[in-house]
Formats: C-alpha cells, sequence, structure tokens
C-alpha cells in the first residue's frame, strides 16, 4: 500500500501590470507630437522660409558664370593682306589640391607639357594652398588636347587666343605686340587696344565641387569681336623697304636705319621699316632697341634738311 504526499502550497504566479495611467500616457504622446510638429515645421522653413538662400547657397557652389574671349581684330595692309591676326589656343590650368600625388601620373604629365619632373612637383608644391595654377599657356589644341588624354584629375582647360604676324620682322615696330593675355603693348596694338580689343562674353555653365564642367546653360553675353583695322602700309613696298634698309645697315655697318615711303600726292604712308628689328612670333632672346620705331619716337634734328625751305621763306 503506498502512501502519496502532497504539498498544501500552491506555485506563486506574478501579478499582472497594471495598466499605464492616463498621465504618463498623455505625457508620452505630447512629446511624440511635438517632435512630429518639430520635424515637420522644420521642413517647412527649409523649403518654404529658407528656400531662397539654400537655393542661391546651392547655386553659388555649382552654377558658375564663365568668360567666352572676343576675338581680336585684324590688322591688315591696303590690299586687305593680313598683318596681323588671332589664331585660338589652349591654355591649361590646374587644382593643386586635386593633382594625384601618383609619381607615374605626374611623370607623363610633366611629359606631356615639356616639363622636367622635378620642376613640376616644386610648382604644385609652391601653390599646393591654392586653387589655381598655370600650366602652359597659349598651348595649340592638338599640343594640349594630347595633355587632356591623359585624363588626370585636376587638369583642366580654358580657350584663349593668341596673336600672328604673318610678316614677322618686316613690320614689327609698326604693329607692336600684345602681352600673353593678347594685350596691346607697343605700336599699333597699343594705340587702337579698345578699338581692336572687343568686349568678352559670358556663359553660364554647371560644374561639380572640383570646378569640372558638367554642362552648359545659356549664355549670357555674346563676345563682340574687335574691329578691323585697314593700314594705308603695301605689305609689298613694305618688304621691299625692310629688305633694302637691312643691306644697307649690313653694308655700312651702321647700328640701324630707318625708311618711310610716302605717297607725294596724299601724304599716305606706304610702308615704314626699322633696323634693328625682331621676330614679333618668338620674342626669346628679344633685343629691346628692335622694340623702338625709330622714325616715330627718336628726335632728328633737321640740319640742313630746313635750309630750302627757310630760303624759300626769305624769298
Amino acid at each position: 500500500m503506498s502512501t502519496e504526499v502532497r504539498s498544501g502550497v500552491s506555485p506563486r504566479r506574478p501579478p499582472p501590470m497594471a495598466p499605464m495611467g492616463g498621465l504618463r500616457y498623455g505625457l508620452m504622446l505630447a512629446i511624440v507630437l511635438l517632435g512630429l510638429g518639430l520635424l515637420v515645421g522644420r521642413i517647412v522653413i527649409l523649403h518654404v522660409v529658407d528656400r531662397p538662400f539654400l537655393q542661391g547657397q546651392g547655386d553659388a557652389r555649382t552654377l558658375r558664370t564663365d568668360p567666352i574671349p572676343a576675338h581680336r581684330g585684324m590688322i591688315s595692309d591696303r590690299n586687305g593682306e593680313p598683318l596681323a591676326i588671332s589664331t585660338p589656343v589652349v591654355t591649361l590650368w590646374a587644382n593643386p589640391q586635386d593633382v594625384p600625388e601618383d609619381p607615374i601620373q605626374r611623370l607623363q604629365l610633366a611629359r606631356a607639357l615639356g616639363m622636367e619632373l622635378d620642376d613640376l612637383d616644386a610648382r604644385l608644391e609652391r601653390f599646393a594652398s591654392r586653387e589655381f595654377m598655370f600650366l602652359r599657356r597659349q598651348l595649340t589644341p592638338e599640343a594640349a588636347q594630347r595633355v587632356l588624354d591623359l585624363r588626370i584629375p585636376g587638369v583642366y582647360r580654358q580657350d584663349e587666343y593668341k596673336r600672328y604676324y604673318p610678316a614677322g620682322e618686316v613690320t614689327a615696330q609698326l604693329l607692336g605686340v600684345t602681352n600673353v593675355d593678347d594685350v596691346g603693348q607697343e605700336g599699333l596694338e597699343l594705340a587702337y587696344q579698345f578699338y581692336l580689343a572687343g568686349e568678352p562674353g559670358q556663359r553660364r555653365v554647371l560644374k561639380d565641387r572640383r570646378g569640372r564642367l558638367v554642362r552648359d546653360l545659356e549664355v549670357l553675353r555674346e563676345a563682340r569681336p574687335g574691329g578691323e583695322l585697314t593700314l594705308s602700309i603695301d605689305q609689298r613696298l613694305q618688304y621691299m623697304a625692310y629688305r633694302e634698309l637691312k643691306a644697307a645697315v649690313a653694308e655700312h655697318d651702321a647700328d640701324g636705319g630707318v625708311v618711310v615711303m610716302m605717297d607725294a600726292r596724299t601724304g599716305e604712308v606706304l610702308a615704314m621699316a626699322n633696323q634693328p628689328s625682331y621676330n614679333p612670333n618668338n620674342r626669346a632672346g628679344l633685343d629691346p632697341r628692335g622694340l623702338r620705331n625709330q622714325a616715330i619716337v627718336d628726335v632728328f634734328e633737321p640740319g640742313s634738311v630746313m635750309k630750302p625751305l627757310a630760303m624759300a621763306a626769305i624769298m
């Protein structure tokens, strides 16, 4: 006969959770609604109240106004033969902060630019704190494209114009020269700077944060080309005068010389040549004496040339 013993104590169960009080529930709901209201209010402020300001800030970082270079006016002789023309060139510039430090890429860039790697590294280091530096000015479009085809980050192009003088040293002092920014510095190029230069235009473009062009948006103002200048000079007579003057200076071992040919009936200057001269298309090793147009800037004492006039006045 078996005996079964049972305990009279039953296990304790956890008390049921009390429902959230009305005060606490209302407080939590108010906090959630307040946060939601602040979020909605902030969105309204950003999209309605501050929209013009924020949109302007965004445009300032992406929209740019780039200049459109103006074509400088041509200078021609009395027969329409060109004496000074402008040809398109490309200037390469870089953002030193974006140019990679990879030695292979820098070596490729230096070779394409015709520079030594050490010189390129030194220039990039000197302008490291800036966002702009020139790499090469006034390259031919073909030479510039060879550099751009390397697709090195931080290297960009800028379209410009360069002055070219077909007659070279024959008309150097008469026409003068322009500087690297296509601004007249001597001769007729300086005297008629405002007439020849024209007026650059403007275009609105979209660029990324690195300054790379994304899309052309619109042309704000078309570039106005410069005026064309026609001289009384006859290029054929100019060549003849310069050739004979150069031969005479060499024959007599003179320091220099001047020839001015004029039409006796109208007073028009048909030729004006100087020695020494220089090549305005390549000014390496330029002799400063060659810059002076002696026929205009130098002072000559009339001497005996005036005696017939004086005698004619007396009689």
